[in-house]
Protein backbone atom coordinates (compact mmCIF):
# COMPACT_ATOMS: atom_id res chain seq x y z
CA UNK A 1 0.00 0.00 0.00
CA UNK A 2 2.86 2.33 0.77
CA UNK A 3 3.92 2.28 -2.87
CA UNK A 4 0.85 4.40 -3.71
CA UNK A 5 2.35 7.43 -1.96
CA UNK A 6 4.63 9.72 -3.88
CA UNK A 7 7.76 11.37 -2.51
CA UNK A 8 5.91 14.69 -2.77
CA UNK A 9 3.11 13.37 -0.52
CA UNK A 10 5.68 12.05 1.91
CA UNK A 11 7.48 15.40 2.08
CA UNK A 12 4.26 17.33 2.66
CA UNK A 13 3.21 15.01 5.47
CA UNK A 14 6.62 15.53 7.06
CA UNK A 15 6.19 19.32 6.83
CA UNK A 16 2.85 18.96 8.60
CA UNK A 17 4.72 17.60 11.60
CA UNK A 18 3.64 13.96 11.41
CA UNK A 19 5.60 11.88 13.90
CA UNK A 20 8.28 9.59 12.51
CA UNK A 21 8.46 7.19 15.47
CA UNK A 22 7.49 3.66 14.42
CA UNK A 23 4.88 1.48 16.08
CA UNK A 24 5.91 -1.78 17.69
CA UNK A 25 4.11 -3.81 15.04
CA UNK A 26 5.85 -4.58 11.78
CA UNK A 27 2.58 -4.77 9.82
CA UNK A 28 3.08 -1.34 8.22
CA UNK A 29 5.78 0.28 6.16
CA UNK A 30 7.68 3.19 7.76
CA UNK A 31 5.71 5.63 5.62
CA UNK A 32 2.38 4.14 6.76
CA UNK A 33 3.55 4.20 10.38
CA UNK A 34 4.20 7.92 10.09
CA UNK A 35 0.75 8.57 8.63
CA UNK A 36 -0.93 6.54 11.39
CA UNK A 37 1.09 8.34 14.08
CA UNK A 38 0.00 11.69 12.66
CA UNK A 39 -3.63 10.56 12.69
CA UNK A 40 -3.18 9.44 16.31
CA UNK A 41 -2.17 13.00 17.20
CA UNK A 42 -5.45 14.28 15.73
CA UNK A 43 -7.48 11.64 17.57
CA UNK A 44 -5.86 12.56 20.88
CA UNK A 45 -6.70 16.20 20.21
CA UNK A 46 -10.36 15.27 19.62
CA UNK A 47 -10.48 13.20 22.82
CA UNK A 48 -9.01 16.09 24.79
CA UNK A 49 -10.97 18.98 23.25
CA UNK A 50 -14.23 17.27 22.27
CA UNK A 51 -14.25 18.46 18.65
CA UNK A 52 -12.33 18.04 15.41
CA UNK A 53 -9.48 20.52 14.81
CA UNK A 54 -10.63 23.74 13.13
CA UNK A 55 -9.08 26.39 10.93
CA UNK A 56 -8.92 30.04 11.95
CA UNK A 57 -6.45 32.74 12.94
CA UNK A 58 -7.68 32.71 16.53
CA UNK A 59 -6.97 28.97 16.91
CA UNK A 60 -3.95 27.51 18.65
CA UNK A 61 -1.14 26.76 16.20
CA UNK A 62 -1.30 23.03 16.93
CA UNK A 63 -5.05 22.91 16.27
CA UNK A 64 -4.55 24.71 12.97
CA UNK A 65 -1.76 22.32 12.05
CA UNK A 66 -3.98 19.33 12.84
CA UNK A 67 -6.81 20.84 10.78
CA UNK A 68 -4.57 21.16 7.71
CA UNK A 69 -3.22 17.66 8.30
CA UNK A 70 -6.74 16.22 8.56
CA UNK A 71 -7.73 17.92 5.31
CA UNK A 72 -4.72 16.31 3.66
CA UNK A 73 -5.52 12.84 5.00
CA UNK A 74 -9.16 13.15 3.93
CA UNK A 75 -8.11 14.14 0.43
CA UNK A 76 -5.80 11.19 -0.26
CA UNK A 77 -7.58 7.94 -1.11
CA UNK A 78 -4.60 5.89 0.03
CA UNK A 79 -4.62 7.59 3.43
CA UNK A 80 -8.35 7.07 3.89
CA UNK A 81 -8.03 3.38 3.02
CA UNK A 82 -5.20 2.98 5.50
CA UNK A 83 -6.84 4.91 8.33
CA UNK A 84 -10.54 4.07 8.08
CA UNK A 85 -10.20 0.89 10.22
CA UNK A 86 -8.62 3.07 12.94
CA UNK A 87 -11.10 5.97 12.62
CA UNK A 88 -13.19 5.37 15.75
CA UNK A 89 -14.33 9.03 15.81
CA UNK A 90 -15.53 9.29 12.22
CA UNK A 91 -13.03 12.02 11.39
CA UNK A 92 -12.36 10.93 7.83
CA UNK A 93 -16.03 11.02 6.87
CA UNK A 94 -16.75 14.32 8.59
CA UNK A 95 -16.97 17.62 6.76
CA UNK A 96 -14.08 20.02 6.96
CA UNK A 97 -14.84 22.28 9.99
CA UNK A 98 -14.27 25.54 8.08
CA UNK A 99 -13.35 26.54 4.52
CA UNK A 100 -9.62 26.44 3.98
CA UNK A 101 -7.21 26.11 1.06
CA UNK A 102 -6.74 22.53 -0.05
CA UNK A 103 -3.50 21.22 1.45
CA UNK A 104 -3.00 19.04 -1.60
CA UNK A 105 -2.84 22.05 -3.92
CA UNK A 106 -0.84 24.32 -1.61
CA UNK A 107 2.75 25.24 -2.25
CA UNK A 108 5.27 25.07 0.58
CA UNK A 109 5.04 28.86 1.00
CA UNK A 110 1.22 28.77 1.09
CA UNK A 111 1.27 25.96 3.63
CA UNK A 112 3.65 27.92 5.83
CA UNK A 113 1.39 30.97 5.55
CA UNK A 114 -1.61 28.86 6.61
CA UNK A 115 0.32 27.71 9.65
CA UNK A 116 1.62 31.23 10.45
CA UNK A 117 5.25 30.17 10.05
CA UNK A 118 8.29 32.34 9.61
CA UNK A 119 9.77 32.52 6.12
CA UNK A 120 12.91 30.72 7.30
CA UNK A 121 12.60 27.33 5.58
CA UNK A 122 15.23 25.81 7.87
CA UNK A 123 12.60 25.42 10.56
CA UNK A 124 9.85 23.59 8.65
CA UNK A 125 9.45 20.89 11.30
CA UNK A 126 10.56 22.97 14.27
CA UNK A 127 7.59 24.73 15.90
CA UNK A 128 9.89 27.24 17.56
CA UNK A 129 9.87 28.95 14.15
CA UNK A 130 6.06 29.04 14.02
CA UNK A 131 4.38 32.23 15.17
CA UNK A 132 0.74 32.38 16.21
CA UNK A 133 -1.38 34.98 14.45
CA UNK A 134 -1.89 36.71 17.81
CA UNK A 135 1.86 37.39 18.03
CA UNK A 136 1.96 38.70 14.47
CA UNK A 137 -1.08 40.90 15.12
CA UNK A 138 0.44 42.24 18.33
CA UNK A 139 3.67 43.20 16.58
CA UNK A 140 1.71 44.98 13.86
CA UNK A 141 -0.46 46.86 16.35
CA UNK A 142 2.53 47.94 18.43
CA UNK A 143 4.25 49.11 15.27
CA UNK A 144 1.18 51.23 14.47
CA UNK A 145 1.23 53.00 17.86
CA UNK A 146 0.21 56.63 17.57
CA UNK A 147 1.11 59.72 19.58
CA UNK A 148 -0.77 59.90 22.89
CA UNK A 149 -2.49 63.32 22.91
CA UNK A 150 -2.99 63.38 26.69
CA UNK A 151 0.34 61.82 27.64
CA UNK A 152 1.04 64.60 30.15
CA UNK A 153 -1.66 63.10 32.40
CA UNK A 154 0.13 59.74 32.34
CA UNK A 155 3.71 61.01 32.59
CA UNK A 156 3.61 61.24 36.44
CA UNK A 157 2.53 57.61 36.61
CA UNK A 158 5.52 56.45 34.58
CA UNK A 159 7.88 58.62 36.61
CA UNK A 160 6.48 57.23 39.89
CA UNK A 161 6.82 53.63 38.69
CA UNK A 162 10.45 54.30 37.75
CA UNK A 163 11.08 55.66 41.25
CA UNK A 164 9.25 52.70 42.82
CA UNK A 165 11.37 50.23 40.87
CA UNK A 166 14.59 51.93 41.95
CA UNK A 167 13.44 52.03 45.57
CA UNK A 168 12.32 48.41 45.55
CA UNK A 169 8.69 49.32 46.18
CA UNK A 170 7.83 47.54 42.94
CA UNK A 171 9.51 44.61 41.22
CA UNK A 172 9.82 43.51 37.59
CA UNK A 173 8.99 39.81 37.28
CA UNK A 174 9.05 37.54 34.26
CA UNK A 175 5.75 37.45 32.42
CA UNK A 176 4.17 34.02 32.14
CA UNK A 177 3.36 32.58 35.53
CA UNK A 178 0.64 35.19 35.93
CA UNK A 179 -0.73 36.10 32.49
CA UNK A 180 -3.64 38.19 33.79
CA UNK A 181 -3.94 41.72 32.43
CA UNK A 182 -6.12 44.43 33.95
CA UNK A 183 -6.39 48.21 33.68
CA UNK A 184 -3.82 49.87 35.91
CA UNK A 185 -1.19 47.19 35.28
CA UNK A 186 2.34 48.08 34.21
CA UNK A 187 4.59 45.91 32.06
CA UNK A 188 7.99 46.15 30.41
CA UNK A 189 7.79 45.33 26.71
CA UNK A 190 10.67 45.68 24.25
CA UNK A 191 12.60 47.54 26.92
CA UNK A 192 10.06 50.24 27.76
CA UNK A 193 7.32 50.69 30.32
CA UNK A 194 3.76 49.97 29.20
CA UNK A 195 0.62 51.06 31.05
CA UNK A 196 -2.81 49.51 30.54
CA UNK A 197 -5.01 52.59 30.88
CA UNK A 198 -8.42 51.26 29.84
CA UNK A 199 -10.17 48.02 29.02
CA UNK A 200 -13.41 47.73 27.04
CA UNK A 201 -16.09 45.22 27.98
CA UNK A 202 -14.69 41.69 28.06
CA UNK A 203 -15.92 39.02 25.70
CA UNK A 204 -15.09 35.34 25.36
CA UNK A 205 -13.43 33.67 22.39
CA UNK A 206 -14.84 30.38 21.01
CA UNK A 207 -12.19 28.60 23.09
CA UNK A 208 -13.52 30.22 26.28
CA UNK A 209 -10.61 32.62 26.75
CA UNK A 210 -11.28 36.22 27.85
CA UNK A 211 -10.44 39.02 25.44
CA UNK A 212 -11.03 42.78 25.28
CA UNK A 213 -9.80 45.88 23.49
CA UNK A 214 -7.25 47.83 25.57
CA UNK A 215 -5.91 51.34 25.58
CA UNK A 216 -2.18 50.83 26.11
CA UNK A 217 0.13 53.78 26.84
CA UNK A 218 3.87 53.52 26.18
CA UNK A 219 6.53 55.44 28.08
CA UNK A 220 7.75 57.00 24.82
CA UNK A 221 4.51 59.00 24.55
CA UNK A 222 2.63 56.75 22.13
CA UNK A 223 -0.46 54.59 22.56
CA UNK A 224 -2.10 51.61 20.88
CA UNK A 225 -5.51 49.90 21.03
CA UNK A 226 -4.18 46.39 21.49
CA UNK A 227 -6.32 43.35 22.15
CA UNK A 228 -5.75 41.77 25.55
CA UNK A 229 -4.64 38.48 23.97
CA UNK A 230 -2.35 40.35 21.56
CA UNK A 231 -0.58 42.05 24.46
CA UNK A 232 -0.23 38.69 26.20
CA UNK A 233 1.27 37.22 23.02
CA UNK A 234 3.74 40.10 22.68
CA UNK A 235 4.86 39.73 26.31
CA UNK A 236 5.26 35.98 25.90
CA UNK A 237 7.29 36.50 22.72
CA UNK A 238 9.60 39.09 24.30
CA UNK A 239 12.20 37.20 26.35
CA UNK A 240 12.74 40.36 28.41
CA UNK A 241 8.99 40.95 28.89
CA UNK A 242 8.19 41.71 32.52
CA UNK A 243 5.23 42.36 34.79
CA UNK A 244 5.72 45.29 37.15
CA UNK A 245 4.25 44.40 40.53
CA UNK A 246 1.89 46.65 42.47
CA UNK A 247 3.42 48.93 45.10
CA UNK A 248 3.34 48.17 48.80
CA UNK A 249 -0.06 48.50 50.47
CA UNK A 250 -1.35 51.94 51.30
CA UNK A 251 -4.51 54.05 51.03
CA UNK A 252 -6.06 53.58 47.61
CA UNK A 253 -8.05 56.79 47.46
CA UNK A 254 -8.72 59.94 49.45
CA UNK A 255 -11.81 61.60 50.85
CA UNK A 256 -11.16 64.96 49.21
CA UNK A 257 -10.79 66.14 45.65
CA UNK A 258 -7.79 68.13 44.48
CA UNK A 259 -7.49 70.15 41.30
CA UNK A 260 -4.74 67.87 40.01
CA UNK A 261 -6.58 64.58 40.68
CA UNK A 262 -6.44 62.06 37.87
CA UNK A 263 -9.82 61.18 36.33
CA UNK A 264 -11.53 58.59 38.50
CA UNK A 265 -15.10 57.48 38.92
CA UNK A 266 -17.63 55.66 41.05
CA UNK A 267 -17.91 52.31 42.79
CA UNK A 268 -21.42 51.02 42.24
CA UNK A 269 -23.34 48.17 43.85
CA UNK A 270 -26.28 46.68 41.97
CA UNK A 271 -29.10 44.34 42.91
CA UNK A 272 -30.73 42.17 40.25
CA UNK A 273 -34.48 42.17 39.63
CA UNK A 274 -34.23 38.84 37.79
CA UNK A 275 -36.97 36.23 38.31
CA UNK A 276 -34.42 33.41 38.25
CA UNK A 277 -35.28 31.13 41.24
CA UNK A 278 -31.82 31.38 42.82
CA UNK A 279 -31.71 35.16 42.45
CA UNK A 280 -35.23 35.52 43.84
CA UNK A 281 -34.40 33.39 46.89
CA UNK A 282 -31.25 35.39 47.73
CA UNK A 283 -32.04 38.80 46.25
CA UNK A 284 -30.99 40.84 49.31
CA UNK A 285 -27.57 39.15 49.43
CA UNK A 286 -26.61 38.98 45.75
CA UNK A 287 -24.79 42.08 44.50
CA UNK A 288 -22.74 43.13 41.53
CA UNK A 289 -19.76 45.32 42.37
CA UNK A 290 -18.25 47.46 39.64
CA UNK A 291 -16.39 50.66 38.95
CA UNK A 292 -17.13 53.15 36.18
CA UNK A 293 -15.78 56.50 35.06
CA UNK A 294 -19.18 57.63 33.75
CA UNK A 295 -22.74 57.69 34.98
CA UNK A 296 -23.88 54.45 36.56
CA UNK A 297 -27.36 54.99 35.12
CA UNK A 298 -25.90 55.08 31.61
CA UNK A 299 -23.85 51.95 32.28
CA UNK A 300 -26.95 49.93 33.23
CA UNK A 301 -29.41 51.42 30.71
CA UNK A 302 -29.55 48.20 28.66
CA UNK A 303 -29.18 45.77 31.55
CA UNK A 304 -32.13 43.62 30.45
CA UNK A 305 -30.36 42.96 27.12
CA UNK A 306 -26.94 42.06 28.53
CA UNK A 307 -25.87 38.75 30.06
CA UNK A 308 -23.47 40.68 32.32
CA UNK A 309 -26.54 41.94 34.18
CA UNK A 310 -28.31 38.54 34.14
CA UNK A 311 -30.55 39.72 31.28
CA UNK A 312 -32.73 41.57 33.76
CA UNK A 313 -33.29 45.05 35.12
CA UNK A 314 -31.13 46.08 38.07
CA UNK A 315 -31.36 48.65 40.83
CA UNK A 316 -28.56 50.76 42.26
CA UNK A 317 -28.25 50.15 45.99
CA UNK A 318 -25.01 52.03 46.73
CA UNK A 319 -22.52 54.41 45.10
CA UNK A 320 -19.14 55.60 46.37
CA UNK A 321 -17.25 58.44 44.66
CA UNK A 322 -13.57 57.86 43.89
CA UNK A 323 -10.68 60.31 43.87
CA UNK A 324 -7.01 59.85 42.99
CA UNK A 325 -7.45 56.18 42.17
CA UNK A 326 -7.05 53.77 39.32
CA UNK A 327 -10.63 52.62 39.16
CA UNK A 328 -10.02 49.27 37.42
CA UNK A 329 -7.32 48.26 39.88
CA UNK A 330 -9.73 49.04 42.72
CA UNK A 331 -12.38 46.88 41.04
CA UNK A 332 -9.92 44.00 40.89
CA UNK A 333 -9.23 44.44 44.61
CA UNK A 334 -12.91 43.99 45.41
CA UNK A 335 -13.18 40.97 43.16
CA UNK A 336 -10.15 39.37 44.78
CA UNK A 337 -11.45 39.99 48.29
CA UNK A 338 -14.86 38.52 47.49
CA UNK A 339 -13.68 35.79 45.10
CA UNK A 340 -14.84 33.01 47.43
CA UNK A 341 -18.35 34.50 47.43
CA UNK A 342 -18.70 34.79 43.66
CA UNK A 343 -21.88 33.06 42.56
CA UNK A 344 -21.74 30.37 39.90
CA UNK A 345 -24.93 30.62 37.89
CA UNK A 346 -25.70 29.71 34.30
CA UNK A 347 -28.41 31.45 32.29
CA UNK A 348 -29.37 31.30 28.60
CA UNK A 349 -28.56 34.38 26.56
CA UNK A 350 -30.93 35.90 23.98
CA UNK A 351 -29.98 33.17 21.52
CA UNK A 352 -30.41 30.32 23.99
CA UNK A 353 -26.68 29.84 24.51
CA UNK A 354 -25.57 29.20 28.12
CA UNK A 355 -23.49 31.96 29.73
CA UNK A 356 -21.98 32.39 33.19
CA UNK A 357 -22.05 36.06 34.22
CA UNK A 358 -19.19 37.29 36.37
CA UNK A 359 -18.89 39.96 39.06
CA UNK A 360 -21.95 38.88 41.09
CA UNK A 361 -21.30 38.03 44.72
CA UNK A 362 -23.27 36.58 47.63
CA UNK A 363 -22.28 39.35 50.06
CA UNK A 364 -24.42 41.54 52.38
CA UNK A 365 -24.43 45.25 51.61
CA UNK A 366 -23.03 46.18 55.03
CA UNK A 367 -19.95 44.02 54.31
CA UNK A 368 -19.40 45.91 51.06
CA UNK A 369 -19.61 49.16 53.04
CA UNK A 370 -16.93 47.84 55.38
CA UNK A 371 -14.78 46.85 52.41
CA UNK A 372 -14.93 50.42 51.07
CA UNK A 373 -13.84 51.76 54.48
CA UNK A 374 -10.96 49.27 54.55
CA UNK A 375 -9.90 50.41 51.08
CA UNK A 376 -9.78 53.98 52.35
CA UNK A 377 -7.53 53.16 55.31
CA UNK A 378 -5.43 50.58 53.44
CA UNK A 379 -6.38 47.62 55.65
CA UNK A 380 -8.18 45.78 52.83
CA UNK A 381 -4.94 43.95 52.00
CA UNK A 382 -4.78 42.53 55.52
CA UNK A 383 -8.12 40.70 55.51
CA UNK A 384 -10.12 38.16 53.56
CA UNK A 385 -13.85 37.48 53.45
CA UNK A 386 -15.08 34.40 55.31
CA UNK A 387 -18.19 33.10 53.57
CA UNK A 388 -19.18 30.90 56.51
CA UNK A 389 -19.38 33.78 59.02
CA UNK A 390 -20.11 36.60 56.56
CA UNK A 391 -17.28 38.65 58.08
CA UNK A 392 -13.76 39.77 57.33
CA UNK A 393 -10.98 37.83 59.04
CA UNK A 394 -7.25 38.31 59.19
CA UNK A 395 -5.72 37.21 55.90
CA UNK A 396 -3.80 33.94 56.06
CA UNK A 397 -0.10 34.35 55.37
CA UNK A 398 1.13 32.66 52.17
Amino acid sequence: MGDHFTDEDDALLAELGVEVELRATAAYTPREERIIAGFDDIQRFVEREGHAPRHGEDRDIFERLYAVRLDRLRGLVECRTLLEPLDRQGLLSGATPAPAPSAESMTDEELLAELGADADRSGLTDLRHVRARAEIRAAEEIARAERCADFDSFRPLFEQVQRDLKAGVRQARSFGRDAAIAPGDFFILTGQLVYVAEMAEKYWTPEGAPNARLRVIFANGTESNLLLRSLQAALYKDESGRRVTAPNAGPLFGDTWDDDDLPSGTIYVLRSLSTHPFITAHRDLIHKIGVTSGKVETRIANAAQEATYLLAEVEIVAKYKLARINRAKLESVFHRVFAAAQIDIEIPDRFGHPVRPHEWFLVPLHVIDEAVDRVRDGSITEVEYNTATGRFVQRTAT
